[in-house]
């Protein structure tokens, strides 16, 4: 066998491996998010789902299912499919395993502006989740232009991010010790991220989003391997750098955004979304399908463990931020006994 046979037969592996796991990841989804609407304080047999979501059932158990419990399980996959595609654009575009919505500003920014909706004007519901919207998309054309400067490079992205980051936090934290407490309190559990009460005016927004931006992820991602080979590689091999890598950070910071608008700054999910996805497949090119649907179990497994598992109805945002916290201390560690920061 030749070099490029042995290429392609790695290749098709590879592609079969990430199949494969595509395959598990979306039945252990089905199965979370069946328990998610089988569980809680009203149990509803597993057999009766079917019935209830395709309209046969009537009663107690056809409202807690489908009014409940549907639309904030429904969130939770859509805001996980966003954030883990976020995390996996941001991290393979800019080549930094550090390069995520959460740790560059762009949610600092949506829950800056939201904090400023609740605080300053008593603002709530879809008001606070449009500005957000409008918090995180202004937050990550600033971090586009303030690090261009001969070009955008990932090192340089990511330090102005974090310190954009640190900067809207030092907002948040004012805005927090200023405000009445109960606008106060309002604001706190919004920052922490969580699914309760999410409703169909939470996920429609979300999917609608979703059915634009995922597949323009997916179309962009063809340019993702010539930008990982660097700039001049990549120019050389035909594509125009600049323009499709502000294609692949719009697409990443809206996706952000929008999962951020519906369910708040659940933290570390597009952090350790790809990651897992790459250690899962195999490869450092696991693709973006692995890497959003493991978005989504993790946020669903979150919320399942925060509702059922912890004593007590906690926010999403706190179990992932308890899992996502060490890894972000393991690999700052890593990286700094490699000498790579």
């Amino acid at each position: 066998m030749n070099a490029v046979e042995a290429v392609v037969a790695a290749r098709r592996r590879g592609a079969v491996r990430a199949r494969s796991v595509s395959l598990l990841l979306f039945l252990a989804i089905v199965v979370v998010f069946g328990a998610s609407l089988a569980v809680g304080d009203f149990p509803v047999p597993i057999g009766d789902l079917p019935g209830l979501l395709f309209g046969d059932g009537v009663g107690r158990a056809a409202y807690v299912v489908t009014e409940l419990r549907l639309p904030r399980a429904v969130t939770g996959l859509l805001v996980g499919v966003a954030f883990g595609t976020a995390g996996a654009l941001f991290q393979r575009l800019l080549r930094n395993p550090l390069a995520s919505p959460d740790v560059i500003g762009v949610t600092q920014g949506a829950s800056a502006a939201a904090v400023v909706a609740i605080v300053l004007f008593g603002a709530a519901g879809p008001v606070v989740s449009a500005a957000a919207l409008a918090g995180a998309l202004l937050t990550g054309a600033a971090i586009y232009v303030l690090s261009r400067r001969g070009g955008v490079h990932g090192y340089r992205l990511v330090l102005v991010g974090v310190g954009i980051g640190a900067m809207l936090t030092s907002v948040v934290s004012y805005l927090m010790t200023w405000a009445d407490v109960t606008l106060a309190q309002q604001a706190l559990i919004w920052l922490t991220g969580n699914l309760n009460a999410r409703t169909w005016d939470h996920a429609g927004p979300l999917a609608a989003a979703l059915v634009v931006l995922v597949p323009a992820a997916l179309l962009l991602s063809r340019a993702l391997t010539g930008l990982q080979l660097g700039d001049e590689t990549a120019a050389g091999l035909g594509l125009h750098v600049e323009r499709s890598r502000l294609a692949l950070l719009v697409v990443a910071v809206a996706l952000a955004a929008f999962a951020t608008a519906a369910a708040g700054p659940i933290s570390f999910v597009a952090f350790v979304a790809n990651p897992i996805a790459t250690r899962l497949v195999g490869g450092a090119r696991a693709g973006l399908v692995p890497a959003a649907l493991t978005g989504a179990l993790v946020v669903l497994l979150g919320d399942f463990a925060a509702q059922h598992l912890l004593g007590g109805q906690l926010p999403v945002g706190v179990v992932t931020g308890a899992v996502g916290a060490p890894y972000l201390l393991w690999l700052l560690a890593t990286a700094n006994r490699a000498g790579r920061v």
